[in-house]
């Protein structure tokens, strides 16, 4: 087998899965989810032997496919496509969280069963193209591919008030992506190539241009993350969202933003990136935060899932713009703990919610005693969402505040301690409301959703067989990267170095 066709194959596999769910008739609903998810199981196992040909001591891009795709005058765009330390983790986490939110969705969604795998196997095609891609427009045509899926995802099986929520993810998303598709364009037409390596390969472009390309890419990137203050869409696609849509969105989709930083903006504009440094770092201290102390003020357990992602994702910012080795593989290890963690968060959020059909958890309390596997599972995603030592979030975040401490980064008027000491608040605040929250939940006497559902002769039921399946996963990788981060930093570390260095390089400027 050419392993150079494996990237390839990862990408388009859940195609295959696609167009057999169009000739089954949508009554089969045992049918449709059994190929759904025996599709993005198989596509699973591609990425795994990916992992196994990735050579993670070699920085370069690995499996490379570039052929001739759109030759117009001087415009040469390619279909160019491959992995590398950047992305090998983002693809396996891609993988790996879309069977586990095709599983979770069997018995929550009922209406246009087919359609929702459809478009959900769609989804997996442009998130994995845009952590493939390295053309740029190649990588635009992925980046916006993937709003499709999840207009409809969220606009059809969402909550209430859908309809708002879908419309509004789809505008931010979009106002950021043309200035984006400017910059793109400036830079194709400019240099006479829209391949990323090439790009950053000739470099030479001026200070004062970087500035604008850098801003332009910046806004895209930001709204997505998203960083405050261009955040308000978030709260409204999570509540609204199905629960594997919340999965998808948190765990991966989120990610896109934070991927384009460090693939785009660090390597493409570096002197720009060292300028806009001190900015970007005090713009991710305050959605820190800001973003654990709203959390505390919600009663909607989604809600409140929800914002905790701003102010996470406000570390994997800082850590990227550290600019040194330590934050951006802290930054980059951060992204998939987030994606573990906050996945597994929503899927138990979900599982609670097929019962009692309430996310306010004023009305909860004393579950620990009628639901112990629920309780169990849900303290180790709360203790790994706030970052306790031996879990997931304790390493990212770790790594993250050291390579903040360290920074030095040029032009800043405070001591770069001062990002870390800030940062460190949020970790407190995370206990604050995590803990909160499970209290509400877990603790004390039964709430009157309890008695509620226990008069209706409905009581709460523990987790069954398929929802211990849907979890269990995600805790193997959140003890894992807990006490032993050490191989997912080797994936990483060489293809970060490199990039460090050509920050360095920009810093003697």
């Amino acid at each position: 087998m050419d392993f150079a066709l494996l990237p390839n194959l990862v990408t388009f596999f859940p195609l295959v899965g696609v167009l057999i769910l169009f000739f089954i008739k949508a009554e089969n609903k045992v049918l449709i989810r059994w190929v759904s998810l025996l599709t993005a199981l198989a596509t699973f196992g591609i990425s795994l032997v990916l992992l196994q040909q990735f050579d993670a001591n070699n920085p370069a891009l690995q499996m490379v496919t570039n052929l001739p795709w759109i030759n117009v005058a001087d415009w040469n765009i390619s279909y160019y496509i491959g992995v590398d330390g950047l992305s090998i983790l983002l693809i396996l986490l891609t993988t790996f969280l879309t069977p586990i939110a095709l599983l979770s969705t069997w018995s929550a969604i009922e209406e246009r069963e087919k359609d929702f795998n459809i478009f959900f196997l769609m989804l997996e095609v442009g998130m994995l193209g845009v952590f493939m891609a390295q053309d740029l427009f190649l990588f635009y045509v992925f980046w916006e591919f993937t709003l499709v899926p999840m207009y409809f995802l969220i606009g059809i099986w969402g909550g209430p008030q859908r309809i708002y929520a879908s419309i509004k993810f789809f505008l931010y998303t979009m106002a950021g992506s043309l200035l984006m598709l400017l910059a793109i364009l400036w830079l194709g037409i400019n240099q006479g190539t829209f391949a990323v390596p090439d790009l950053i390969a000739l470099g030479g472009i001026p200070a004062g241009i970087q500035t604008w390309l850098f801003l332009a890419f910046a806004i895209a990137f930001a709204i997505k993350v998203p960083m405050w203050p261009l955040h308000s869409w978030l709260p409204d696609a999570h509540v609204q969202a199905p629960t594997a849509g919340s999965v998808i969105l948190a765990g991966v989709l989120l990610k896109m933003g934070t991927y384009g930083f460090v693939r785009f903006n660090l390597p493409l504009f570096p002197e720009a990136a060292v300028k806009f440094a001190p900015m970007m770092a005090t713009l991710a201290v305050i959605g820190i935060i800001y973003g654990a102390i709203v959390s505390y003020y919600q009663k909607d357990i989604k809600k409140l899932v929800a914002y905790s992602s701003i102010s996470h994702l406000g570390f994997v910012m800082l850590g990227l713009f550290a600019l040194n080795s330590q934050g951006i593989q802290g930054g980059i290890l951060q992204m998939i703990n987030h994606g573990l963690s906050t996945g597994a968060l929503f899927l138990l959020v979900g599982m609670i919610y097929e019962q009692t059909h309430t996310r306010d958890f004023e009305v909860y309390g004393g579950l620990w005693k009628i639901m112990p596997v629920y309780g169990t599972v849900m303290l180790i995603v709360t203790l790994s969402s706030m970052g306790l030592p031996g879990l997931n979030g304790f390493v990212g975040e770790f790594t993250i505040l050291l390579g903040a401490w360290g920074a030095g980064m040029p032009g800043e008027v405070l001591g770069s301690y001062w990002y870390a000491g800030l940062s460190a608040i949020g970790v407190i605040l995370a206990a604050i409301y995590m803990l909160y929250m499970y209290q509400k939940i877990f603790l004390g006497p039964e709430g009157s959703i309890v008695e509620s559902l226990k008069a209706k002769g409905h009581p709460l039921r523990d987790l069954s067989v398929r929802e211990i399946i849907t979890i269990v996963p995600l805790l193997v990788f959140i003890f894992w990267i807990g006490l032993y981060p050490k191989p997912f930093f080797a994936l990483i570390a060489p293809t970060v170095d490199n990039l460090v260095k050509v920050l360095q390089a920009a810093m003697m400027h």
